[in-house]
């Protein structure tokens, strides 16, 4: 006889409109070559793999709001379709599309917007480049573009620097126009952070990490395999200035350098890892591809054990708002979920 079973969990809790969801189940038992389904919403995923016990879905896209949704099995159809019990799933909010994003969202630290670039393919000149999503939800261009926008951070003193790959220079960027060239001779400029002292540290993904102590080149500070795409790079908790450096492999690290510019392995197993953030507890959360599945993946602060955080396709990178909001960015598109976490910014 037919059975709907009993869900006894999802994973991840979290995920993006399109994602992949785990199922996991009891007692689940459609009849051979009867209907079954599993809902989101009362919207029906397509299931990729199932079994009594387990089942892979993939979460429709169509969601465009924030919203806990209840996830449900069924079999059967129409008066004789019987459901199980429901479990709840946040599914995440769309903050702005057609985009064109190769790292982290940065939070302005002034008035909490979320800022966001347009990068575009190397040498490509954009009319805008870079956007600042109001609280309000309003998105607004920045006058003055930069070419191929990659990496963002604000600095001790409040202002907003960002890497340009095409010409190997940091930038200052002012909302109001009239940027103005920091650093330049950096290389394949992309990854970019400040440590606790207020220290500049840019990646070149060619191979040279560099720390810029005023308007200056830089000097070389720690060299890493070079990476097919970008350095993400974000300072923990414990002063190590941790770069993810995405290849072609199954099994990428992230490295954890101390401030000698020693490198050592601190994770590995990831595919594909880029954005890089932190929460007050020390954890880090990485976009990557993890035992095969997509997503943000939440790592230990000894780098011991990893799972998936919220589940998503495409992620590029991640950061925290002041009120607990995860800002998640796809290469087009950035999403805003609340989950209650309280990041660092070091």
């Amino acid at each position: 006889m037919a059975n709907p079973g009993k869900i006894l969990d999802v994973r991840p809790r979290y995920v993006l409109p399109g994602g992949e969801l785990e199922v996991l189940c009891e007692d689940f038992l459609p009849e051979r070559g009867g209907a079954f389904s599993c809902r989101v919403d009362g919207k029906a995923c397509r299931i990729t793999s199932s079994s009594s016990k387990r089942l892979v879905v993939i979460v429709p896209d169509e969601f465009s709001d924030h919203i806990v949704a209840e996830v449900q099995l069924s079999v059967g159809k129409g008066d004789e379709e019987a459901f199980s019990n429901a479990v709840e799933l946040q599914i995440a909010g769309t903050l702005a599309d057609e985009m064109h994003i190769v790292a982290n969202p940065a939070v302005d630290p002034s008035d909490d917007a979320i800022i966001v670039t347009r990068s575009g393919s190397r040498g490509q000149r954009l009319e805008n480049t870079i956007y600042r999503i109001e609280t309000s939800g309003f998105l607004d261009e920045l006058p003055d573009p930069v070419l191929n926008p990659t990496g963002i951070a604000f600095g001790p003193d409040g202002k907003m620097y960002v890497t340009a790959r095409a010409d190997g220079e940091v930038w200052v960027v002012n909302v109001n126009g009239n940027n103005s060239i920091y650093a330049s001779g950096l290389g394949i400029a992309t990854g970019i952070a400040f440590d606790s002292e207020g220290v500049l540290f840019v990646g070149d993904r060619s191979g040279t990490i560099y720390d810029v102590i005023g308007d200056e080149h830089g000097e070389v500070f720690a060299n890493l395999e070079a990476s097919v795409a970008a350095y993400h790079m974000a300072f923990g908790p414990d002063g190590r200035l941790y770069v993810s450096a995405p290849g072609l492999s199954s099994s990428d690290a992230i490295y954890a350098i101390d401030r000698d510019g020693i490198p050592t392995t601190f994770f590995r197993g990831l595919g594909r890892p880029q954005g890089i953030a932190f929460d007050a507890d020390g954890n880090l959360y990485i976009a990557a591809c993890y035992r095969g599945r997509h997503g943000i993946v939440q790592i230990t602060p000894d780098g011991t054990s990893a799972e998936l955080f919220l589940g998503g396709n495409n992620i590029v990178g991640l950061c925290f708002a002041r009120n607990g909001d995860m800002i998640v960015a796809t290469n087009d598109t950035v999403y805003s979920l609340p989950v209650g976490i309280k990041g660092t910014l070091l």
